[in-house]
């Protein structure tokens, strides 16, 4: 999957986010959370503190803006053998990421902020990924569960685990995916991708 480090380059306002975006990651990185303030980021960024007010209204939502971008996927997922494989791999990794100190750091700020637009955008990333799964299964005709089975099946155990519980491993992660894809017992593979991409 891969952190995304920075927002996409263009024009003054795009100028702007980056750096703030790279303001409150070196601040988050070097500093105590509760010492990170807005005109700090200000200061640091060399823009006024009402320039960020008028853009994210406050600090949580910020950080979770943030969290968001760092959360955007820089590619598509690795090409590893079948599709089930490429599956099991990006999913192994996407648990790894989201379950290290900094993932943790980055789901929390999201989910705290009062505005739920990041936790969209995020759910988004996760399930256009899937879908590029979902149509390599496709394109072969392999077997391959639909976007919600693996949104509701996979994903949110993971994230769950992650949020309130130990961080999953490779071996939980495997065993969520055969609940889903049990070997030889999805049959029709093609019509049910069809569907999951509608």
């Amino acid at each position: 999957m891969g952190y995304r480090e920075n927002p996409r380059p263009g024009g003054r306002s795009a100028r702007v986010q980056a750096a703030v975006h790279q303001s409150v990651r070196d601040m988050l990185a070097t500093m105590d959370r509760a010492d990170v303030t807005i005109p700090l980021i200000a200061q640091r960024a060399n823009v006024t503190p009402s320039t960020i007010y008028r853009r994210w209204g406050d600090l949580q939502a910020l950080l979770a803006d943030v969290a968001a971008s760092r959360l955007q996927p820089e590619g598509e997922p690795a090409r590893i053998g079948s599709a089930r494989d490429d599956l099991e791999a990006w999913v192994e990794q996407y648990a790894d990421e989201m379950a290290s100190g900094v993932g943790r750091r980055m789901l929390r700020d999201i989910l705290s902020a009062a505005d739920g637009a990041n936790a969209e955008k995020c759910s988004g990333y996760t399930q256009h990924q899937l879908a590029v799964l979902i149509a390599r299964a496709e394109e072969t005709g392999e077997p391959f569960p639909t976007q919600t089975e693996l949104m509701d099946h996979v994903i949110s155990p993971i994230i769950y685990r992650i949020l309130f519980d130990q961080a999953p491993g490779a071996d939980y992660v495997r065993e969520l995916i055969a609940k889903v894809m049990p070997e030889g017992a999805l049959k029709g593979g093609s019509a049910r991708t069809s569907r999951a991409t509608r």
